[in-house]
Formats: C-alpha cells, sequence, structure tokens
C-alpha cells in the first residue's frame, strides 16, 4: 500500500463496530495500518465516542472502548484552525476540517452526497472505492 493521509468519517468507524466482518472494519484496519496515516482532531475523536455510546447502536462497552484504544494509538492528531460551514451538518463539516488541517489524501465515507467530491486537496470517497485503491485483492 502506498503511504497516504486519511480522515475516516464517524459512519465508518459506527459500521465497522456493526459488522466485524464488513467491508468498513477492512477500511479501519487498513487506515490504521502503515504506511497509511489516519487523521483526527480533538472534535472527530469525541464525535466518536458519542456516536459509539449511543444506546440504540448496542455496541458493546469492550468492543467500542477496544476501536477507540486502536484509533487513539494509531492516529496523528491535528488541530484545525479555522471553522467552516460547507456541508449541512456540523459534524460532516468537523471532518473536512480535520481533512483540510491534515492535508488529507482521501476522507472516506459512507455518505459521499453529504460532501463535496474535494475538499481542497482532500478527495471524498466511499469505502468500495478506498480498498478498491490500497487493496484491490481483497475484493471479491
Amino acid at each position: 500500500m502506498i503511504p497516504l493521509r486519511l480522515v475516516i468519517d464517524t459512519n465508518i468507524v459506527v459500521s465497522a463496530a456493526l459488522r466485524p466482518g464488513g467491508l468498513q472494519r477492512t477500511v479501519l484496519l487498513l487506515a490504521t495500518s502503515k504506511p497509511a496515516t489516519l487523521y483526527v482532531s480533538a472534535a472527530v475523536l469525541d464525535e466518536y465516542r458519542e456516536v459509539l455510546a449511543r444506546p440504540e447502536l448496542m455496541i458493546r462497552k469492550g468492543l467500542r472502548l477496544q476501536l477507540l484504544q486502536l484509533i487513539e494509538i494509531r492516529t496523528r492528531l491535528v488541530k484545525p484552525t479555522r471553522k467552516i460551514e460547507v456541508t449541512i451538518d456540523p459534524d460532516d463539516n468537523k471532518s473536512l476540517e480535520c481533512a483540510g488541517a491534515a492535508g488529507a489524501d482521501y476522507l472516506v465515507t459512507g455518505n459521499q452526497k453529504h460532501f463535496p467530491k474535494f475538499w481542497k486537496r482532500t478527495k471524498v470517497i466511499s469505502s468500495r472505492e478506498f480498498v478498491d485503491l490500497v487493496a484491490p485483492h481483497l475484493l471479491t
């Protein structure tokens, strides 16, 4: 895999928790493995924590803590310098702020329609596009 700077939208992390054998779990594992570098901001980490803890999702506490620990250990923290209002959802704006601060190559999301196709130098792509790009041999 080539070295990439990545940001992962919260919906990818939630899907990784809900479907252990799913594509989004693969995305999370690839994004937290060298030579890729996953970037987060404090706001993005807070959103991951908050959404994963929602009772209606019924994500076991142990799994939630494992995923958060993986993310916290294997990511680089960035501090966006300004707030933006590009998308309708303020939480999506947090991901774009993080991507901009990180100089991310890709922002991986399950909700591409909520984002512009590009933000600065960051291309917004789906899980399938990401895996097809970095590890096409994993897709069947």
